[in-house]
């Protein structure tokens, strides 16, 4: 099999950008969403449908919450398009015009798949114009990512890096201004972020590495009146993003 899909919305995501020799299985017996994406599926004219048993679909996905759907997906080649918009920082930033805003995320070490799948969701309802992720000691995003996302991992462009920090530097150099998440931050309502601006979130235990720490022109934080002292790093994401936005003003929000 190729890549696999699983996830109602994440499928109805990947099912507009099916390649021929993709494959929607579905669990005999089961209707409500399955034939909704049957008969999506079929308009495409590109993809077969197949009908298991529960147990086949079990041992496909290695007994994975799959709803009675998965899409296999060929791998697409290295000509090919990929269904993830992969691209590098510096053909970013070579787009960019020269009085155009952006919002970038860096994620430091995100490990868990299901963290960078929300981030990621957040993402797109933000506008990220790109998200940067190292090459290792990191989630990558496969198919549990595409499924929390709920397939908007396949809008968000990212960038796999080898070297987040050097990646970091030439964000800055083309006009742009870092600030990293830490609970010993400024308060984010206070900080005045401009049209160009890196977020970068730290790993889910540990936080930011010092080094990156180091890079970032200021650190900022979440105010909390709770009990706990931290937030999961997706819903801290989620907020700081947010706050970026609102202070960019809703036009920023809907440009894409």
């Amino acid at each position: 099999m190729g890549e696999k899909i699983f996830g109602f919305h994440a499928i109805e995501e990947s099912l507009k950008q099916a390649t021929s020799g993709s494959i929607l299985y579905l669990c005999r017996g089961m209707g409500g969403h399955t034939e909704a994406l049957e008969r999506q599926a079929l308009l495409t004219g590109k993809v077969l449908v197949k009908k298991i048993a529960k147990v086949e679909m079990d041992r496909m996905v290695d007994q994975a919450d799959h709803r009675g759907a998965v899409l296999d997906m060929p791998n697409p080649s290295v000509k090919g398009p990929s269904r993830i918009q992969n691209t590098t920082v510096k053909e970013f930033c070579a787009k960019l015009k020269d009085d155009e805003s952006a919002l970038v995320l860096v994620l430091d070490e995100i490990t868990d798949p299901q963290n960078l799948g929300a981030i990621l969701r957040s993402a797109d309802q933000f506008s990220v114009a790109l998200v940067v992720i190292p090459e290792r000691r990191s989630a990558q995003a496969n198919s549990t990512v595409v499924k929390v996302s709920s397939g908007a991992a396949q809008y968000v462009p990212m960038a796999v890096v080898t070297n987040l920090n050097r990646e970091i530097d030439n964000l800055k150099s083309n006009g742009f201004w870092v600030y990293g998440a830490d609970m010993n931050g400024k308060e984010s309502y206070k900080v005045v972020f401009p049209k160009r601006t890196v977020l970068v979130m730290g790993n889910e235990g540990k936080g930011l590495n010092r080094l990156t720490k180091e890079l970032c022109d200021q650190i900022v934080s979440i105010p909390m009146t709770g009990h706990i002292d931290s937030l999961n790093v997706s819903v801290a994401t989620g907020i700081l993003l947010y706050e970026v936005r609102r202070q960019q003003g809703v036009a920023s929000i809907t440009q894409k």
